[in-house]
């Protein structure tokens, strides 16, 4: 670990010098907050800091570990941000929302109740679009957080202050949202690690009072995960053990043990690749990676199948699309969904909203036909990893975006190779594993000509998310490295 600067090392070497005393945790505190001050400004990641309390639980933790020789937790005295989506205790939570510019919640999320219990020590929230509603981060309260590569580059959405914060060295870990790859694409573009986790009947990490849904709400949408993000895949790891939890009225009967792989090489592993698709083709760089890819798996002995498709992707993206559009509904407000029921009804099966107003208007009986839609769409992932032991795609079909917040919704486009494509292109890949909940990670590998980050995503089955973390550990050793960001090079 670097002696000058430990907030540069891994979150597991940080944990490491804190429990043996080689720093302290008010030390470390200070000298990430010197750190704050200095790189934040030009970034805008982190939009709500609290010194003054972080200053107290570092010292609480300094104090203990002193007076009883043992750590509060496996988090012990790590200075981490928070995601300005989950509900924070006595800090302001807002969600990038006007409305919510006020909001001090009195309880924590229960997501951020765990890191507080394994010791950890939050020291402020990072920014999202408004309401986690863009897959770019901007909103009316704080602005916008640039890309740590390329100003002029999105950071991606909505969790882009979690991925900039993680990838400046401004937290050494951070728990990011995903409904819509909106934990995966931000980690993508800012050349971080992401768990999308696993997701059933309930969810492998507790989701109340992430936001949205309003604060008060006690469900989520059936698809929303929450999950850790990391600079290295071990990180993942060591935070994935302190999330899996059991919401806590169920904690008194329940508990989660994801197994752990039962693999231990990559010759061992039978790998599908699905390199680019019809539906969402790719650029020449991710191309290009996705060749180097297959070539290092199969250098490596893997069992490699770059021509099984466990799914239809046309099929599945709809589907994602309709459930997405059905899930957002609930929050609206009487009057509202009134006008949209009245719009759905008048409009035709071919107009350019009818996706949208139909699916957002849905009936139960319809909402129960897609949900029987999706489980028999996971019978085929299911049945796909019988012979699989892992999936690897693409992240995105390019790396980081030009930014366009400014330009209005309708106009907003990405171009792949020249061609003009769909805004919500970016979130194809990821969105695979998203009606389904399989778990999920993206990891930065290589880069393009102009240095930003490329990533790949890799999907295991239902409750497998140790196993890709481990795929990714592995893949980690033989694949292209990816750049650091200048933040935290420097």
């Amino acid at each position: 670990m670097n002696g000058t600067a430990p907030y540069r090392s891994t979150a597991r070497a940080q944990v490491a010098a804190l429990r043996s005393g080689t720093t302290t945790a008010r030390a470390l505190l200070d000298q990430v907050l010197a750190h704050h001050a200095e790189v934040n400004p030009s970034l805008n990641a982190v939009v709500t800091l609290d010194a003054a309390g972080a200053r107290a639980a570092a010292e609480k933790a300094d104090e203990y570990l002193a007076r009883t020789g043992r750590p509060l937790g496996p988090l012990h005295g790590l200075p981490l941000t928070v995601k300005d989506s989950l509900e924070t205790r006595g800090m302001r939570t807002t969600c990038g929302s006007s409305d919510l510019s006020d909001h001090v919640p009195g309880t924590d999320a229960d997501v951020v109740a765990l890191l507080r219990r394994a010791g950890a020590v939050i020291i402020g929230k990072t920014n999202v679009p408004v309401l986690c509603q863009d897959i770019q981060t901007s909103n009316p309260l704080f602005g916008r957080t640039n890309n740590p590569y390329s100003p002029d580059h999105t950071a991606g959405g909505s969790s882009g202050g979690p991925a900039v914060a993680v990838a400046t060295g401004l937290s050494p870990l951070e728990v990011g949202s995903d409904l819509a790859g909106s934990l995966r694409l931000p980690a993508a573009y800012c050349g971080v690690y992401a768990l999308r986790t696993s997701r059933g009947a309930s969810p492998v990490v507790p989701t109340r009072g992430h936001i949205p849904r309003p604060p008060g709400w006690l469900t989520s949408s059936d698809m929303l995960v929450l999950g850790p993000v990391a600079r290295t895949a071990d990180d993942l790891d060591l935070l994935l053990s302190v999330l899996a939890a059991p919401a806590p009225a169920d904690g008194v009967a329940w508990s989660i043990t994801l197994p752990a792989p039962s693999k231990s090489s990559l010759r061992q592993y039978r790998v599908g690749l699905w390199a680019d698709d019809a539906h969402c083709r790719v650029d020449a760089a991710t191309r290009t990676l996705m060749g180097q890819v297959a070539q290092t798996v199969r250098e490596a002995g893997a069992d490699l199948d770059d021509v099984t498709r466990p799914v239809d992707f046309a099929e599945s993206n709809l589907l994602f699309e309709r459930l997405m559009y059905a899930t957002s509904a609930a929050t609206a407000g009487d009057e509202a969904f009134a006008g949209e029921v009245k719009a759905a009804d008048a409009v035709t099966d071919d107009a350019p909203s009818a996706l949208y107003l139909k699916s957002r208007t849905m009936r139960h009986r319809d909402w129960a036909r897609a949900d029987e839609d999706r489980q028999k769409l996971r019978a085929r992932w299911a049945d796909y990893f019988t012979t699989h032991d892992v999936l690897i795609t693409p992240a995105a079909p390019t790396a980081a975006v030009l930014d366009q917040t400014s330009v209005p919704s309708q106009d907003r486009y990405i171009t792949v190779d020249g061609e003009r494509r769909g805004f919500f292109d970016q979130t194809s890949w990821v969105n695979l594993a998203s009606p389904v909940g399989l778990p999920s990670v993206v990891m930065p590998t290589g880069r393009t000509s102009d240095g930003l980050p490329l990533a790949i995503q890799i999907i295991g089955p239902y409750l497998a998310d140790r196993t890709v973390i481990a795929t990714a550990k592995l893949l980690a050793k033989v694949l292209p490295t990816a750049p650091t960001a200048p933040a935290l090079a420097a």
